[in-house]
């Protein structure tokens, strides 16, 4: 969810800004990875949230939910049918849970945001077919990232591929810039009309986080504690998150430390 300042203008990062955000955009896509292998069946969500803050904690980071606007704890973690902001709590992982793991880092001032999906067990080959079809959203709209290129290209790609599989996306929540704050300009919809929103350019960094559901695309907010965002229908849903640079040349992927994309030589 983005809370934006309708006065804010787009930030574009120098070198020294793009290298700190970079540092803990490593630093969260780590902390995913370092939770990995505790995702299993009779884990709580609260001790998943646990090993993540430990893990922040350790590497001189905090983490940029705790309090914001509220949210009470250091991820977002959304299981089955929530599509995001799911808060971590004493829910107990059963064979065929999908989730979300969503980290956000505050490291030297820099932020870095990434989410990735995770399996319990034998999950249905229909959830299956949504993670990867999610991860591929996130790819479609990572490919979009070139200069001279409108930031709502972003969103028209996603959309007419999930649709195309008879996907919904989600239309309620965004991806945003990111790096000197949490929520920055510009707003990044991941479904939208045709040469919509700014021109990207070299420096200009923000999350792409597509929300893919199984059914429709509407989301309904618990009422007990005004984040959980559900499905509306209880269909699964799915969701990958990067932070993304613009470059001259090729889109740099912050988040990336699996070597899944190819490294620019610069920036500018």
């Amino acid at each position: 969810m983005v809370f934006r300042d309708t006065r804010a203008k787009i930030i574009y990062k120098n070198n020294e800004q793009i290298e700190g955000i970079r540092r803990s955009s490593v630093l969260a896509a780590q902390t995913l990875k370092v939770v990995a292998p505790f995702v299993k069946a009779g884990v709580t969500t609260q001790y998943l949230n646990d090993i993540c803050k430990q893990y922040m904690y350790d590497n001189k980071a905090k983490a940029a939910t705790l309090g914001y606007h509220g949210y009470p704890k250091e991820t977002c973690i959304s299981v089955n049918d929530v599509i995001c902001h799911g808060i971590p709590g004493k829910y107990e992982l059963r064979d065929g849970d999908i989730l979300n793991i969503d980290v956000t880092t505050i490291l030297d001032g820099y932020f870095g945001d990434t989410s990735s999906m995770f399996t319990v067990g034998e999950v249905t080959d229909h959830a299956k077919k949504l993670i990867l079809s999610t991860k591929e959203c996130l790819n479609i709209g990572i490919r979009q990232c070139y200069e001279g290129n409108k930031i709502g290209q972003i969103g028209v790609e996603i959309d007419k591929y999930a649709k195309s599989l008879g996907y919904s996306v989600v239309y309620e929540f965004c991806g945003h810039g990111v790096g000197l704050k949490f929520h920055e300009e510009p707003e990044v919809n991941h479904s939208t009309p045709e040469d919509m929103g700014p021109e990207m350019k070299a420096g200009m960094i923000f999350t792409i986080e597509p929300m893919i559901n199984a059914g429709k695309a509407r989301s309904k907010v618990d009422k007990k504690d005004n984040w959980t965002a559900r499905t509306i229908d209880g269909k699964l849903s799915a969701q990958f998150e990067h932070t993304i640079c613009v470059t001259k040349t090729l889109p740099f992927v912050l988040t990336d430390v699996d070597n899944e994309y190819e490294i620019p030589t610069s920036v500018y």
